[in-house]
C-alpha cells in the first residue's frame, strides 16, 4: 500500500495525540531512545528533523546537519565518498550508523589497526607516517580554522574531519617562505635530510668536484639576525665571493685574466693545471699523454719553480712497485723498459717478451691469462716466481703415482703443453713397466685397467699386483691362476688342462664329453663346485628311481652294460641252476621301459 502525504500527516498527528494521553502507547511507537550525541532531538515533535515524511518510503536528512560530511561527497574527496552512494532520500548514512540504540550506543566503530589508509581515504601513509599515532595528525590544533566551524563533534580531538594533505597542515616551514609550500619537491617522507630530491644542478650555480662534498650551511649562511638558512640571493660571481685569494693577488694581472680557474678547477686546489702562457715542452721534461694531466705540485712540491727536478729516471719520481724483482734484468729496471707514459697499465711486456724468459710459453700456456700464474697481490704481485716445474702450478691428477722413479714427478714425461689428455706414452712404451702388453692386452683401451679411483680427477695407474684377478673377475669361482688354462691370446680355446690331477680323473667315456656337459652355469662353467656323483650328470631313467647307492657301485664309466654287481651281496644269493638263469627271466621290463630290481618276489612259487 502506498501512503499520501495527506495519510502521513494524518498519522503524525494520531501519534501525537497518543503521545499526550498515554505515554506507554508512545513506547510502542518509538523504534528506542536516541544516542547521546542526539539525545536533544527526543521527543515525537522533532522527528521531522531527521526523518522526512513525504512521498514515498521514508528518508533522512542527515546531510541537513553534517554539512562538513557533505562538503567531502559534493568535493569528491575523504573517506565517506567512497562509501556514501547518494539518493534522493539521502538514506545512507544509516547503513553505518544506526540510531535509536540508547545513549550508551556507539555510533562510531572504526577499527584503527585494520583500515587502510590509501583505499578509504586515497591518501596513503609512506615512510615515517606509517608509524605514527592517527593521534599526531588528526587533533585539533592541525583542523584549519576555517574548517572547524562547520564540524558538529565538539572535542576536535576525537575528529578524523578538516585535515589537509599539504606537509604544511602538520609541519613547520624551516625555510622561511622562501621555497614555497611543496615540500616534497626537495623532500620525502622517509626523513628530512638528505633532501633527495634536490638537484643542484638545476639550479644557476650546479655542483661540480670539491663542491659537491661541502656542506649546504658552509655557503647558506644565516642572514644576520636570522637562524634559517639564506638559500636564495647567494652570490656567487667568482671564487673570491665565498674563498680567499691564496695568492694576495699576484694573478690578477691581465694576462691571466683574473680568475682562479686559470690555475685551478673545483676537482681541488692543489690539482691545478699550467696557465694557458707556459709551454712545459720548452724545459728538459716536456709533459705528455699522462704527465700533462699532473697537478703542478706533484713535482714542484714546495711551489719554487726554479728549483731543478730529478727526471733522468722512473724512480726519481716513482716508487718501485714490483720491489726490485726486475734490476738484474738486461734492459735495466727502468720503467720505461715495460711501461709507458700514456697509463701504468696494460704494461708492454707482451707474451712475445715472454719467450725470451726461463719458462717459454708453448701450448696452451700461451693462452693463459697473466694472473693465473701471476696472482694480482697489489704492489706484492710476484712475477719471477721461479715456478718452472708443472707440479708448481698444476694440480698433480695422479695423486703422487708417479713421483718417485724413474718419472720423478715430470709431467712432461708423458705429457705435452698443447693437450693434457693427448700423452706421449703410448703401448710400446708400456713394455718398460713391469706389465708390457702382449697378445690382446695391445689392442685394449687404456680406460679399461685405468679406471678412476676414489678421488674423482684420479685415475689408477699402479697396482699391487699384476694377475688377471687385478682386472678381471673369475668366472670359475676356482682359485686357479687363469694361465693356467687360458692365455693373453684370447680367451677360447683354453690350453689343455689336466684332469687327473683333480679329485675326478677322466676315464673311459668322459673323457670323450666337453668341459660344458659337467660344468654348467649359466654365464661361465664352474669347476670348483662341479659335483661327482653321477646324478648330477646322469638321469635315472633305466631304473626309474629304484637304486639310491651312486651307478658306480653296478657300473663302470667304459660302457653302461658291463655291470660289476656282485647277486651275492644282495638279499637274494644266486646259487645252483639260479646262476645260469638271465636276469630278464626275474627282472621283467615294466611299462615305461623300467626293468624292475627293487620288489621282485623271492618265493619260489612266484616264478616256478
Amino acid at each position: 500500500m502506498r501512503l499520501t502525504q495527506q495519510s502521513v500527516l494524518t498519522m503524525l498527528e494520531i501519534y501525537l495525540c497518543l503521545a499526550m494521553f498515554s505515554r506507554p502507547v508512545w513506547g510502542q511507537l518509538s523504534p528506542g531512545p536516541l544516542s547521546a550525541a542526539h539525545r536533544e532531538l527526543e521527543g515525537v515533535t522533532k522527528c521531522a528533523a531527521c526523518h522526512d515524511f513525504g512521498q514515498g518510503a521514508r528518508g533522512f536528512k542527515c546531510l541537513d546537519c553534517h554539512g562538513e560530511i557533505k562538503r567531502e561527497l559534493d568535493a569528491h574527496s575523504g573517506y565517506h565518498t567512497r562509501l556514501y552512494k547518494t539518493t534522493s532520500r539521502q538514506t545512507d548514512c544509516a547503513r553505518c550508523h544506526m540510531e535509536h540504540n540508547g545513549q550508551k550506543f556507539s555510533l562510531v566503530r572504526f577499527d584503527r589497526k585494520a583500515f587502510d589508509h590509501r583505499a578509504e581515504t586515497g591518501y596513503l601513509l609512506e615512510g615515517k607516517h606509517r608509524t605514527e599515532e592517527c593521534s599526531n595528525c588528526h587533533n585539533a590544533k592541525h583542523i584549519a580554522a576555517n574548517a572547524r566551524s562547520g564540524i558538529q563533534v565538539k572535542d576536535l580531538n576525537r575528529t578524523f574531519l578538516g585535515l589537509r594533505r599539504e606537509c604544511l597542515t602538520c609541519h613547520v616551514e624551516p625555510h622561511g617562505g622562501r621555497l614555497g609550500a611543496d615540500c616534497l619537491r626537495c623532500h620525502n617522507q622517509d626523513a628530512w635530510k638528505p633532501a633527495a630530491g634536490f638537484n643542484h644542478a638545476k639550479t644557476r650555480f650546479a655542483l661540480t668536484g670539491l663542491h659537491q662534498a661541502v656542506q649546504c650551511f658552509k655557503c647558506h649562511v644565516p642572514k644576520a639576525g636570522e637562524k634559517t638558512p639564506a638559500y636564495s640571493g647567494v652570490v656567487f660571481a667568482g671564487c673570491q665571493n665565498c674563498h680567499t685569494d691564496p695568492h694576495r693577488g699576484a694573478f690578477q694581472a691581465a694576462k691571466f685574466r683574473g680568475t682562479c680557474a686559470t690555475c685551478h678547477n673545483t676537482g681541488g686546489w692543489k690539482k691545478n693545471r699550467p696557465s694557458g702562457n707556459f709551454e712545459h715542452g720548452l724545459t728538459k721534461f716536456p709533459l705528455v699523454q699522462a704527465h700533462e694531466q699532473l697537478a703542478c705540485a706533484k713535482c714542484h712540491r714546495d711551489s719554487d719553480f726554479h728549483r731543478a727536478v730529478n727526471h733522468q729516471r722512473c724512480q726519481d719520481c716513482h716508487t718501485d712497485p714490483h720491489s726490485g724483482q726486475f734490476e738484474a734484468r738486461t734492459a735495466g729496471s727502468d720503467c720505461a723498459s715495460c711501461h709507458t707514459q700514456t697509463k701504468f697499465k696494460p704494461a708492454l711486456f707482451s707474451r712475445e717478451l715472454h719467450q725470451q724468459s726461463k719458462f717459454r710459453l708453448e701450448g696452451k700456456h700461451i693462452a693463459v691469462e697473466c694472473s693465473k700464474c701471476h696472482k694480482p697481490e697489489g704492489k706484492a704481485t710476484v712475477y719471477l716466481t721461479g715456478k718452472l716445474q708443472c707440479a708448481e702450478c698444476h694440480e698433480d691428477r695422479h695423486k703422487a703415482a708417479f713421483v718417485a722413479a724413474p718419472y720423478n714427478g715430470r709431467c712432461d714425461s708423458c705429457h705435452t703443453v698443447d693437450d693434457f689428455k693427448q700423452v706421449k706414452f703410448d703401448r710400446p712404451r708400456h713394455v718398460q713397466t713391469r706389465f708390457p702388453l702382449t697378445g690382446k692386452h695391445i689392442t685394449v683401451e687404456c680406460s679399461a685397467c685405468h679406471k678412476p679411483t676414489a678421488t674423482p680427477t684420479a685415475m689408477q695407474y699402479r697396482f699391487a699386483s699384476q694377475s688377471c684377478q687385478s682386472c678381471h673377475k673369475d668366472p670359475h669361482e676356482t682359485k686357479l691362476s687363469c694361465e693356467t688354462c687360458h692365455t693373453n691370446e684370447g680367451w677360447k680355446p683354453a690350453g689343455a688342462f689336466d684332469h687327473s690331477a683333480t679329485k675326478f680323473p677322466l676315464d673311459a667315456s668322459h673323457q670323450k664329453a666337453t668341459c660344458g656337459q659337467c660344468h654348467r652355469a649359466p654365464k661361465a662353467p664352474l669347476f670348483a663346485r662341479t659335483p661327482n656323483q653321477c646324478a648330477a650328470c646322469h638321469e635315472d631313467k633305466q631304473h626309474g628311481g629304484q637304486f639310491t647307492a651312486d651307478c658306480a657301485t653296478c657300473h663302470v664309466t667304459v660302457a653302461w652294460k658291463e655291470v660289476t654287481f656282485d647277486h651275492d651281496n644282495a638279499r637274494f644269493p644266486l646259487d645252483r641252476a639260479h646262476r645260469n638263469v638271465a636276469c630278464a627271466k626275474c627282472h621283467k621290463l615294466q611299462p615305461g621301459l623300467v626293468t624292475k630290481y627293487r620288489g621282485t618276489p623271492l618265493e619260489c612259487t612266484k616264478c616256478h
